[in-house]
């Protein structure tokens, strides 16, 4: 039995996005850029798929929509392309539990003397507004907070953020990578400037992905070029990625009300089977929370007598034919214990042995059944007997 649960890393590509790559690539290959019937086909192909996407969030205009190579690239240019207007460091607020594609390029202009504030969260990973009120400053020119937290499913109030920020005249943005496709998704309502999105992450294509940027908006593109993109992205364009991307992004924003209850159902399930484990914490909040999304700790006490950590046991997972992830990294052969939790503030031990298991539009009951089965049995195997007698 093969059972994947790491959805939130990558997703399969739906069969129709797949069918309408091939015919792009095999009838449609035209350079967009190019004048003649060959390169405006493509072009209507691309502009097509700037259309779906621009619907799964809402936006205005299809033209707020700049295609990228994927949720990072889309991160750095909303950071970058703001921060590149400044001739001398100003200050930017994100908070402690961003993806590395957020928190990785700030550092960087951290060290470049940029001042840089990273809002505190509660222990279950969410921000609280009157901190972000509170931290704003005359010299603030962006605020950056992502939307669900990929680690523990935490999402945050967005739309609260954003209007602290507009009211003040300070740029928002949010890395909605794991929310789009999952929830619904309108940039006027959440009252954001910039905002992220991934195609790998809601069964198109990997390769491809998107930053709304809106209209009145200046940004500085990463690199030079040919101008594509409304000029903040050269580089043609890698039109059967982006035609598969827009294929779905619309069949999620079609089918997301029957399968994000769906997920949410057979989440609650997964939690509830493993709510009885001894050994086995939950993280993130259980109420603002991603609907396919399930994530563990192991206490502070196990974790300790037992060095088990979350690598541990997405290879002991592996081995039983289940897909899962851990949020501890590996640097220099060394194990570093997640940033996301050390930020919520979980003890070391119980930040090295995070797991994450994550559910898609593929995964049945049986699959959840069988996995809380699994990994009960896998906990107690690893836990010494006088450890697991107390």
């Amino acid at each position: 039995m093969q059972i994947y649960l790491d959805y939130s890393a990558t997703t399969p590509p739906r069969t129709e996005a797949i069918a309408k790559m091939q015919e792009i690539l095999s009838k449609q290959w035209g350079n967009p850029s190019s004048l003649h019937d060959w390169g405006q086909r493509s072009a209507m192909v691309l502009e097509e798929a700037r259309m779906q996407v621009a619907r799964l969030i809402n936006a205005p205009s299809p033209d707020e929509i700049v295609f990228t190579s994927g949720g990072t690239e889309a991160n750095n240019l909303a950071i970058m392309g703001v921060v590149q207007q400044y001739s001398t460091p100003q200050h930017l607020i994100i908070s402690s539990v961003e993806h590395s594609a957020i928190s990785e390029p700030v550092q960087r202009l951290e060290q470049r003397g940029w001042q840089v504030t990273c809002l505190p969260v509660n222990r279950y990973g969410r921000a609280n507004p009157t901190d972000l009120a509170n931290a704003l400053q005359p010299n603030t020119v962006l605020v950056s907070i992502i939307y669900g937290q990929s680690e523990v499913g935490t999402l945050q109030p967005i739309a609260e953020l954003a209007q602290i920020a507009r009211q003040q005249g300070i740029l928002f943005h949010t890395d909605a990578v794991q929310v789009a496709g999952r929830l619904p998704l309108d940039v006027g309502e959440l009252g954001v400037d910039l905002l992220s999105l991934s195609s790998h992450k809601l069964y198109g294509p990997q390769g491809a992905g998107a930053l709304y940027c809106r209209r009145g908006v200046e940004l500085v593109p990463l690199f030079g070029g040919g101008g594509q993109e409304g000029k903040l992205r050269s580089g043609t364009q890698a039109v059967p990625i982006i035609a598969g991307f827009g294929v779905a992004a619309e069949l999620a924003a079609s089918e997301m009300a029957r399968q994000t209850a769906r997920s949410r159902e057979m989440r609650d399930r997964l939690f509830d089977l493993l709510a009885d484990s001894p050994y086995l914490t939950p993280t993130g909040d259980r109420l603002y929370r991603l609907p396919h999304h399930v994530s563990f700790c192991l206490g502070e006490s196990w974790a300790n007598a037992t060095q088990v950590t979350g690598k541990t046991l997405v290879r002991q997972l592996n081995l039983a034919g289940i897909g899962i992830s851990a949020g501890s990294a590996c640097h220099s052969g060394k194990l570093s214990p997640s940033p996301i939790l050390t930020a919520m503030g979980y003890p070391e031990a119980s930040a090295l042995a995070g797991i994450r298991l994550t559910l898609g539009r593929h995964t049945t009951v049986e699959d959840i059944d069988w996995t809380a089965m699994v990994l009960q049995q896998i906990l107690k195997r690893l836990m010494p007997e006088a450890v697991a007698a107390r």
